[in-house]
Parts: C-alpha cells; sequence; structure tokens
C-alpha cells in the first residue's frame, strides 16, 4: 500500500513537473556556483550575480509553486493516456498516407506487429520527442523495422497535409539509418472524425486549445498485434530498447502484456501568471541551456585563469 502511494505521489509531482525541474536546476546552479567561491572569491560574487539575474525572473513566475502541486489546469483534465489492453481498433478507418493515397488501417495489419503513436506534424516540441525517442530506440532493436514490424504515426490535427507526412517520413527514415525503412514507418493525415475514433479507441485523450491553436496531449506509444489488439503501452518520450523489443516478441505471438504505472508528461503546462497555457519542454529546455551557458562560464574562467602568458623581453 504504501508503494502504491510513493507511486501516486510521484506521478501528482511529474505532473506538474516545471516547478521541481526549474527548482532542481537552481539548486545545482548553486552548487556550482558555491564551488566555485570556494577557490575564488571574485569568480563567486560574479557568477552570484549571473545566478541572481537568471533565477529572480523565474522566482517571480513561482511565486508559491507548492500551491500547484497536484493540481490539473482545466484543459488538462481532458487529457491523459487510458490503458485498453486486449480492445481492438476499428482498422476500416480511412486516412491518407504520406504520398496521398486513401488508405485503411487494415492494410498495416495482419501479419506483424505495429508500433503506433498519436503526435501532430506542427507540435512545437514534445510529438518531435516522441518521434526521436522511438528513432533512437528502434536503431538499438535486433528486430528490422518493415521486415519484422510496423510503425505507424498518426497525426491528431485534421488540418495536417500528406506533403508534411512525406517529409516527417523522409526525415527519420533518413535519422533510421536504413532506406528500407520507408516500407516500414508511415506516416498518416485524415478527417477529424477518423481521427477521434481512432484516439478514442486506444484511449488517447487530447485537448485543443483555441489561443495558442495548439495540443494540449501526453506522450506515449502503444504497441499492438498483427490481428489489430492493443498489447502494451509506453509512457514518456523515452522507451527502454529491451522492454519494447520484448513488447514486439510478445504482440507478435498475440500475447496482451499488464498495465503500466501513467507517469505522465504532458505537452502543455498552465501559467498562474498569465492565465495562459505555454508549453512545459520548452521551459525546461531554456532553464537547462541557461545552466549550460553559466557552467560553460565557470569553466572558461578556470581555464583562463590557470594561463600565465610572459611579456617579451628584449627586441625580436
Amino acid at each position: 500500500m504504501g508503494w502504491r502511494r510513493s507511486n501516486w505521489k510521484q506521478k501528482q509531482a511529474f505532473e506538474t513537473s516545471e516547478v521541481w525541474v526549474v527548482e532542481v536546476l537552481k539548486v545545482k546552479t548553486w552548487q556550482i556556483i558555491s564551488r566555485a567561491t570556494a577557490k575564488s572569491c571574485g569568480a563567486g560574487v560574479l557568477l552570484a550575480i549571473a545566478f541572481l539575474a537568471i533565477c529572480l525572473p523565474a522566482s517571480a513566475q513561482f511565486t508559491d509553486p507548492l500551491q500547484n502541486i497536484g493540481v490539473r489546469p482545466e484543459l488538462l483534465k481532458e487529457v491523459g493516456i487510458d490503458q485498453k489492453l486486449n480492445d481492438s481498433i476499428p482498422l476500416d478507418l480511412r486516412f491518407k498516407d504520406e504520398h496521398g493515397n486513401s488508405v485503411m488501417l487494415a492494410k498495416y495489419f495482419g501479419s506483424k506487429p505495429v508500433i503506433l503513436s498519436l503526435v501532430y506534424y506542427n507540435c512545437p516540441m514534445l510529438c518531435t520527442q516522441v518521434l526521436n525517442g522511438m528513432d533512437r530506440s528502434l536503431k538499438n532493436i535486433p528486430l528490422d523495422l518493415g521486415k519484422d514490424y510496423t510503425v505507424l504515426t498518426v497525426s491528431i490535427d485534421p488540418t495536417d497535409q500528406p506533403v508534411l507526412a512525406e517529409a516527417k517520413q523522409a526525415m527519420y527514415v533518413g535519422m533510421y539509418g536504413k532506406p528500407s525503412a520507408a516500407e516500414g514507418w508511415h506516416f498518416l493525415v485524415g478527417d477529424e472524425l477518423q481521427i477521434k475514433q481512432l484516439a478514442a479507441a486506444v484511449g488517447f485523450r487530447y485537448a485543443y486549445d483555441a489561443d495558442s491553436k495548439q495540443y494540449a496531449h501526453a506522450s506515449g506509444i502503444m504497441v499492438l498485434t498483427p490481428e489489430g489488439k492493443l498489447s502494451r503501452y509506453f509512457y514518456g518520450v523515452s522507451y527502454p530498447e529491451r522492454d519494447l523489443r520484448l513488447g514486439l516478441v510478445e504482440a507478435s505471438e498475440g500475447k496482451i502484456g499488464s498495465p503500466v504505472d501513467a507517469i505522465l508528461l504532458f505537452c502543455y503546462h498552465y501559467d498562474p501568471q498569465t492565465g495562459k497555457y505555454g508549453l512545459l519542454i520548452s521551459r525546461i529546455i531554456q532553464t537547462a541551456g541557461v545552466l549550460t551557458v553559466l557552467a560553460g562560464g565557470i569553466c572558461l574562467f578556470f581555464l583562463f585563469r590557470g594561463e600565465h602568458y610572459d611579456l617579451p623581453r628584449g627586441g625580436f
């Protein structure tokens, strides 16, 4: 019971992960500055000023971070991924592939397992992380994409067009490193009705924010059997190669996995300062970038401090 309570708390904290990520980065930055101060008082003063300049604006945006722990904004209450293991998806749904051809989902099923990802192609950040995470994992498993399994990436945005799907396919086939992967990784677009039916079938709940013209959604992928039954779910943007390979092998045999802890990473966070939604991942990356620059400055300071140059003596 204590283990479940611990997982629940961890999940709640992760859902408002921007708060603790920023706090952790601030602590790490302070630790770096403290070590620098111990070696050089002058360096410590300069770095402390940089630290205050960076972190005070961030602190102004999170005046009371604890008040938001476990509280999900209204839009995100509609967002999540429900595990519908052993349910079948409607294989008669029609989409357009990366070449603009009308295809039924049944075309990609029947003989091998399928990895399904729901994203949208104009997503500024999280969808790219999902696809990049898939690409990293797929390159490291001893199974051949297109021969042993198929990957389907379907856009949840009905305004996405085949030309964009084709560009995405070219990019990720190139990253995968084998031209034959084009026969195994397909990018689809579709009408809103078909998209919603597919999303509902796999438990992928998302919401559209009209103000920012972006979709709020959670990140994850699904593995399906050759018959189109949901076999396994993977959450987040990083998928362990061993688990993904095992999931594909089990799905190929028609086996259904067990439910897993759903630790959700949302594409959006709520900014109580403005009352609007913004991208969580971009804020984390911006903060990490500042920390990187600061750490680089520390390294350069001590590097140049350790070098001594003598003025030339006499003539040339």
